[in-house]
C-alpha cells in the first residue's frame, strides 16, 4: 500500500462489496487482507488478515501512520514498488500489481502479493480513493526459489558433465596421437638403437596415460559428491612432469620451453585441470607455430595482490584480436583454418580456469605471438 498514488475506477456495487462486512469475513477467512487508502485526508485502513501477515495483527496502532506498511518494504524492493504503483497512477497499467518483501514484527521478511485499483476520482481527475489487497505469498515464493536453485545445481552438474567429457576427449586424444605417431616411428626405425629410444618414449606415455585415466577417475568419483577434489600441486614441477609426458611431442617439434617458476610456488587446484590446462597451451604453441621459426614457450609466474598470475609466452602466428578477441574463448570458435583445429581447448581452459575462481586474458601481435594471462586466487578454494 502506498500513501500517494491512481486507476480505473470500481463500480459502485464493488466498493459496497468491500464496505460490506460479510465480504470482509469472507476474506479475512481467506488470509486475504484489504487495504484502503483516502489520499484527500491521508490516511489508509488495514484489515486484521492484511497486519496479521506481518505480525500486527492486535497493534491498534499500527496504520496511524499512512507509512507504516512502506517503512518495512525490504529496500531492495522499494523502488520497484513505488514505481509500479506510480505507473497505474499514471495510467499506464490498469491495475497496480507487486510482489515484494515486508518487515515482520520479529524481524524476518514475509513476500507480499499487493494489488490494487482506484475506485474514485475527483472532478479534476485526480485520485481519491485506492483499494487493494495483500496476500502472503512466502511459501510460494520458497518454493519458487528452491526450484531456481535445483535447477542451477543440474545446469552446473551439466556443465562439469560436459567439461568433463572435453577432458577426456582432449587428454586421451593427445595421448592416442603421441601412441600413434611413435608406434610409426618405431616401424620405420632401423636401429635396435632407435627402437629402443622409442620403447623409453612409449613407457614414459604409458604412464602418463595411467596417470591421467587414474585423475579422470578421481574426478568421476568426487563429481558424485558433488564437488572437484583440489590437491596441492607445487607449479614448477607439475610442469616439468607434463613436458616430461611431452618430451617426445617437443622434441619432434624443436621446441624450446622455458619453465621460469620459482619452484616454491604452489597452488591448490585440480590435478587433472591443470594437466589439461598446460597440456592445451603447450599443444596451442606447437600447432600454431611461426613456420620460419622453431617454436618458444616460455612459462613464469608471479604473486600479486594475493593472486598467482601465471603467464605462458609462445613466439608463434599469433591471434588476430580486433577481428577475434570477443569470441577467442567460445566453444567451436576456430581462427587459423588449422584442419586439427576443434573450438574446444581454450573454451575448455576458460571454464577449467572460472571454476576455481581464477580469470584468463590474452595478448597478441599477429607473426610475433601470443601471452595468455591466468590469474588464480593463492588460498584454498573451499568446494
Amino acid at each position: 500500500m502506498h500513501s500517494n498514488q491512481t486507476g480505473i475506477e470500481f463500480s459502485s456495487n464493488i466498493i459496497d462489496h468491500f464496505q460490506d462486512k460479510k465480504w470482509q469475513l469472507a476474506l479475512e477467512i481467506s488470509n486475504i487482507g484489504i487495504w484502503d487508502f483516502k489520499s484527500k485526508i491521508n490516511q489508509v485502513y488495514f484489515s486484521k488478515s492484511s497486519k496479521a501477515i506481518i505480525g500486527f495483527e492486535n497493534d491498534p496502532h499500527f496504520g496511524k501512520n499512512p507509512s507504516d506498511w512502506n517503512d518495512r518494504v525490504h529496500p531492495e524492493d522499494r523502488d520497484k514498488y513505488f514505481k509500479d504503483f506510480q505507473d497505474h497512477l499514471n495510467g499506464l497499467i490498469n491495475i497496480y500489481e507487486n510482489i515484494h518483501r515486508v518487515e515482520h514484527k520479529n524481524g524476518s521478511y514475509r513476500w507480499v502479493l499487493d494489488r490494487g485499483q482506484i475506485v474514485e476520482k475527483d472532478k479534476f481527475g485526480k485520485p481519491t480513493r485506492i483499494i487493494g489487497t495483500h496476500t502472503d505469498v512466502t511459501e510460494h515464493v520458497k518454493n519458487e526459489l528452491k526450484i531456481k536453485d535445483t535447477l542451477n545445481i543440474v545446469s552446473e552438474q551439466n556443465n562439469k558433465l560436459q567439461n568433463f567429457a572435453h577432458i577426456v576427449t582432449h587428454n586421451l586424444n593427445q595421448h592416442a596421437g603421441n601412441f600413434e605417431t611413435l608406434l610409426t616411428f618405431y616401424k620405420e626405425s632401423k636401429t635396435e638403437k632407435e627402437k629402443e629410444e622409442y620403447i623409453d618414449y612409449l613407457s614414459t606415455l604409458s604412464s602418463s596415460l595411467t596417470k591421467t585415466i587414474n585423475s579422470l577417475k578421481d574426478i568421476v568419483s568426487v563429481q558424485s559428491n558433488k564437488k572437484t577434489k583440489i590437491s596441492k600441486l607445487y607449479i614448477g614441477k607439475e610442469i616439468n612432469t607434463i613436458l616430461k609426458a611431452l618430451d617426445f611431442v617437443v622434441t619432434e617439434n624443436k621446441v624450446t620451453i622455458y619453465n621460469k617458476i620459482n619452484p616454491k610456488f604452489y597452488i591448490h587446484f585440480n590435478s587433472s585441470y591443470f594437466e589439461s590446462i598446460i597440456q592445451n597451451f603447450l599443444s596451442n604453441a606447437i600447432k600454431y607455430k611461426h613456420t620460419e621459426r622453431d617454436p618458444i614457450v616460455t612459462i613464469s609466474l608471479e604473486l600479486i595482490n594475493y593472486n598467482l598470475v601465471l603467464q605462458i609466452e609462445d613466439n608463434g602466428i599469433g591471434i588476430d584480436l580486433d577481428k577475434y578477441g570477443s569470441s577467442i574463448f567460445g566453444l567451436y570458435k576456430t581462427f587459423h583454418h588449422n584442419p586439427e583445429a576443434e573450438g574446444v581447448g581454450l573454451y575448455l581452459v576458460k571454464n577449467q580456469i572460472e571454476a576455481y575462481g581464477g580469470q584468463i586474458d590474452v595478448k597478441s601481435i599477429i607473426n610475433e605471438g601470443t601471452t595468455f594471462i591466468i590469474t588464480i586466487p593463492n588460498k584454498k578454494i573451499q568446494q
